[in-house]
């Protein structure tokens, strides 16, 4: 399904987008060393329930997970990259955390992801590994817009990532949201230009440039969601939800 929003839906979505930025720098400005990622989970389901909204999720089921997934936001450190759930573990100066929200308002989602390192220790190769998903990510922004192709995003995000020297997975990428949190089209972080579903004004994607070291190899926790990379490598991930506009593309998660 892929949905096009009306001028009123997109205003929900902007006030979506705006709450998911503002629990993850909140959150992320919480998240040092001696804090543990139950606190987190906790400080997440406070946030959206203050703000009358609903986690996309608590009771999300869908094929690749087991279960409902169970809680508020994912997080995900060091070599897990995808899909982290909250345990008890405790962040210790130089953990790479990531910290991936989704939230429905008022009937529309919005849904972002950022990674950072944790204290005062920042390994150079970690921050490299960062910096290159959030590059890939505006270049894949820059490259939506009415008329172009869900294989112009994938390719530009593509060519930053393997120009950086990362393995790239197309396992799991982008998808367009908007009533739900999950939507077509898929959009990969590898691709080639001019090829997939024309992108129309209206539309809502999230786009998320993942990636791990030294392997494309995603293995699975015993928990049925955590994704880690196969070799134990660090891993980066990195996204925002835009909306397709006359004009190009309008970032709706960016912190304010």
């Amino acid at each position: 399904m892929i949905e096009i929003l009306n001028p009123g839906e997109l205003s929900r979505a902007r006030e979506a987008g705006a709450l998911v930025a503002a629990i993850l720098r909140t959150l992320r400005d919480r998240s040092t060393a001696g804090t543990n990622l139950q606190d987190i989970d906790r400080s997440a389901r406070a946030m959206i329930t203050k703000a009358g909204a609903l986690s996309c999720y608590v009771d999300y089921e869908p094929p690749f997970g087991r279960g409902p997934f169970g809680h508020y936001i994912c997080t995900s450190v060091n070599d897990a990259v995808l899909h982290g759930k909250p345990h008890d573990y405790t962040l210790a100066d130089g953990d790479l955390l990531t910290l991936d929200l989704a939230v429905s308002k008022d009937g529309v989602v919005a849904d972002a992801a950022v990674s950072f390192v944790v204290g005062g220790s920042e390994p150079p190769e970690s921050i490299a590994m960062i910096d290159a998903t959030e590059r890939a990510l505006r270049a894949g922004i820059a490259a939506a817009g009415p008329g172009a192709r869900v294989g112009d995003i994938s390719h530009a995000i593509g060519s930053v990532l393997s120009e950086a020297g990362y393995p790239i997975s197309s396992e799991y990428g982008g998808h367009g949201v908007g009533s739900t949190m999950h939507q077509d089209p898929h959009i990969p972080n590898t691709g080639r230009p001019g090829r997939g579903y024309k992108l129309r004004p209206g539309m809502l994607l999230a786009l998320e440039p993942w990636v791990m070291a030294d392997t494309a190899e995603l293995v699975t926790d015993p928990d049925g969601w955590t994704l880690r990379s196969a070799t134990g490598c660090r891993t980066a991930h990195s996204e925002h939800t835009i909306a397709v506009t006359e004009d190009g593309a309008e970032i709706l998660t960016l912190p304010k």
